[in-house]
């Protein structure tokens, strides 16, 4: 995977090592305070090759093998929301690592959404699959940074972003990188009108302020590399979606014209029913096997 660390600039500002999944364009990220090597890992991947149904934990092994060579220890996995794109690997990082997995308390919600899609009533159980569920609001430590949660929905109804100490970020699916927009907010659950609102609260923050996103698809324009991190200056000032002063009708009415021209991810209907049991498999069958539920001509 392409990996790029930011450095952190002082006492209260972490160090950002970001991971590219090729397969999805997620970026994954270590994120460490300095002063204690206590760290968090968030929205790491969990391998899935849709064709085989598959899975596989390369990339989350990469992403231990370098917090042990770095000699960090994790205190915190974390997730933004459920992703659609990806399958999230917080349930095999929890057994490997032995730290808490944590997500947005709105999940709740996205699970009853999406039992009514599979028709499979209690199939998701947030409470029993992640050992915290954050508010909008709250407030945890990582060594001796603070964290806050912001709740940011639009991409999904519960998405959350964590600000780490006084200078980062992570943003998710709201921001793609400074010279591409914006994240689709046509998912079941999603609205480009919340969007909107996230975005400013997120453009909000401090302007030195580094936002890490979710995902990055290169060749852009004229950058083969991908990139994930930009400051809220530059997203006001640059940000094709949201620079300069975008109102809420221009916003939405673009962002909703591109989503109609968007296919779904094709691990979708796959990631959901993983994600909302916190990177977990359905329990195996008579025959020692574990099955998807696949809805036929729902979308």
């Amino acid at each position: 995977m392409f990996s790029r660390t930011s450095p952190g600039t002082g006492a209260h500002s972490p160090t950002v090592t970001g991971f590219h999944d090729p397969a999805t364009g997620s970026i994954q990220y270590v994120v460490a305070d300095d002063s204690t090597k206590k760290a968090a890992l968030i929205d790491v991947v969990l391998d899935f090759d849709p064709a085989e149904a598959r899975t596989r934990h390369d990339s989350a092994q990469e992403i231990v093998d370098f917090v042990r060579s770095e000699g960090l220890e994790v205190e915190w996995i974390l997730d933004t929301h459920p992703h659609a794109d990806h399958l999230m690997a917080s349930a095999w990082l929890k057994e490997q690592l032995g730290a808490p997995a944590a997500i947005g308390a709105r999940v709740r919600d996205i699970a009853r959404l999406w039992e009514k899609i599979y028709n499979t009533p209690g199939a998701f159980d947030p409470d029993r699959d992640f050992d915290r569920l954050f508010e909008d609001g709250d407030t945890f430590k990582l060594g001796n940074l603070d964290v806050r949660v912001m709740l940011s929905p639009g991409h999904t109804l519960g998405s959350i972003t964590y600000v780490v100490g006084d200078d980062a970020a992570f943003v998710h699916d709201t921001l793609m990188h400074v010279d591409v927009g914006t994240s689709r907010a046509d998912f079941p659950g999603g609205s480009s009108n919340e969007l909107y609102d996230s975005l400013q609260a997120i453009l909000a923050l401090p302007d030195q302020t580094r936002l890490f996103i979710g995902h990055d698809y290169p060749p852009v324009r004229d950058r083969t590399e991908p990139a994930w991190e930009a400051t809220v200056a530059s997203h006001k000032a640059d940000n094709p979606h949201v620079g300069g002063k975008a109102t809420r009708e221009a916003f939405t009415r673009l962002r909703d014209d591109r989503d109609a021209t968007l296919g779904l991810p094709d691990r979708m209907l796959y990631a959901l029913q993983i994600n909302l049991r916190g990177g977990r498999l359905p329990d195996p069958e008579g025959d020692g096997y574990r099955y998807f539920k696949i809805p036929a001509n729902r979308f």
